[in-house]
């Protein structure tokens, strides 16, 4: 499974990303891990603002924390069961360290609430992903002894006055929230039950923020959204206007203001929704440079009446549809997506409807996943889940495969292409060489030279796997 847009995925979840932010105000220590969508990782910057102006600093080393939050997802049970691990390890933790608070937040939170609280006592605080700003009133309780819980939801909160401490310590790229929440009720999503009603951020302090990240030395923004496409300000879901003294904007317009910022600084966006999706965006990519070139539009399933099961509102014609409009506005651009394999009732020619559009649109990179049933969702009230786990990996195994096939072939295509590339870090194989992306979203190793992060460069590809390109300097 790759990552894109820095989506995570399981392998690298429960990464921490921390910043020592250590003053003689804040004294105590908070130790964040981060699990799931980006969105998670977006919202522990906003959770480390807030505690910051509460006494805390955050650490890398979780030996010295006096505070311990796990943001978490629920989007499928295995990252629930390793969240589950990671509290059994705590426990153990504070037994040596009686002080120490342990608290879940996020997805988890929200989707089990109190009972977090009562299994074997395993956290001392819970709290979703709209009750962020009561944590210093919740770590009050828990400090008096006391067990602590918030997971009331909103359908105002964007926490858009809060300016984020950024985790991601190179200083090279930054996820920008726009919307949260979610309206659209597919029937294998937990996310609108967990993170509820889709709210649109106004648009002036989504720009001020970008803005505010380019003059730190930022030089790239990712705008985040449980669906990009319907963000709209100051409009109804029906697109009736709420304020006539306000302006309106749709997401191709925040895109464009956004871009205007700076030409060096380029903008992504995740995640579409191919129901949403308009020419108008696909537009204004085209019309602005520092636009990448790159959409990540989610799938799930090749075929039509699965689609329909699935409650996606789109049929693959559709989908076809918006695939050749983007090839049609952008010719270059590259196109990612997600499938979900084995959900309730796939039969195998459906299954296989799959694997042709997959060999159809050529997609460069893919999250590929096992449906797993999630509580309160519509298809676990309505459909039975009744593909055997060996269908369902074997299935997996052959979408992989052929995604495989696609992105080697894509990859080895690039030889001898030259690109403009962003130096994000140094190479985790290497100290000696960088790992930068271009405007397709593509992993890049390439040699030092004289450069430094945050820098653009131009790189000429030289070799290839299924996963990323070598090159060299230009």
């Amino acid at each position: 499974m790759q990552t894109t847009e820095k989506k995570i995925d399981e392998s690298k979840q429960g990464e921490a990303l921390i910043l020592d932010t250590n003053t003689a105000k804040n004294s105590k220590k908070l130790y964040l891990e981060s699990y799931g969508c980006a969105m998670n990782f977006s919202d522990s910057e906003v959770v480390a603002s807030i505690l910051s102006k509460n006494g805390y600093s955050t650490t890398r080393n979780i030996e010295e924390s006096d505070l311990i939050l796990l943001n978490t997802c629920s989007i499928r049970d295995k990252a629930e069961q390793t969240v589950r691990k990671r509290l059994t390890t705590f426990k153990k933790m504070k037994k040596a360290k009686p002080s120490l608070m342990v608290g879940v937040l996020g997805c988890m939170a929200e989707r089990l609430k109190t009972a977090l609280l009562e299994e074997e006592k395993l956290v001392d605080l819970v709290v979703g992903p709209d009750a962020y700003r009561d944590l210093p009133n919740l770590l009050q309780i828990t400090e008096g002894g006391q067990k602590s819980v918030n997971v009331l939801l909103s359908r105002e909160e964007t926490y858009a006055d809060i300016s984020p401490v950024r985790l991601d310590n190179t200083g090279v790229t930054a996820f920008v929230s726009i919307t949260r929440g979610c309206d659209n009720m597919c029937s294998f999503c937990v996310v609108p039950f967990t993170r509820g009603r889709e709210r649109s951020r106004n648009p002036l302090t989504i720009v001020a923020e970008a803005r505010d990240l380019y003059e730190r030395g930022y030089r790239e923004v990712t705008l985040l959204g449980q669906n990009v496409d319907s963000y709209r300000w100051n409009m109804s879901s029906k697109g009736e206007i709420k304020d006539e003294t306000i302006p309106t904007t749709n997401f191709a317009q925040l895109m464009e203001m956004v871009a205007l910022v700076s030409p060096l600084m380029r903008v992504r966006f995740s995640t579409s929704h191919p129901k949403d999706m308009g020419n108008d965006v696909i537009e204004t990519i085209a019309k602005h440079a520092n636009i990448c070139n790159y959409i990540h539009l989610p799938v799930q399933s090749g075929n039509s009446d699965l689609l329909k099961k699935m409650n996606r509102g789109y049929t693959r014609e559709w989908y076809l549809n918006r695939i050749a409009a983007i090839h049609r506005i952008l010719p270059n651009a590259t196109i990612s997506t997600d499938i979900i394999t084995g959900f309730c009732g796939e039969t195998e020619e459906q299954h296989q409807d799959t694997l042709s559009l997959i060999k159809e649109v050529k997609f460069s990179a893919a999250f590929m996943y096992k449906y797993s049933e999630r509580p309160k969702t519509l298809a676990e009230r309505k459909y039975e889940d009744d593909i055997p786990e060996e269908i369902k990996q074997r299935r997996l195994t052959e979408i992989i495969k052929v995604q495989h096939e696609n992105q080697l072939a894509y990859f080895e295509k690039q030889i001898g292409r030259e690109f403009e590339v962003l130096i994000e870090k140094v190479s985790k194989k290497s100290d000696e060489e960088y790992m930068g992306r271009n405007e397709h979203s593509s992993s890049i190793i390439f040699p030092k030279g004289n450069h430094k992060v945050g820098e653009y460069v131009n790189v000429k590809i030289t070799s290839c796997t299924k996963a990323s390109m070598r090159g060299e300097l230009i």
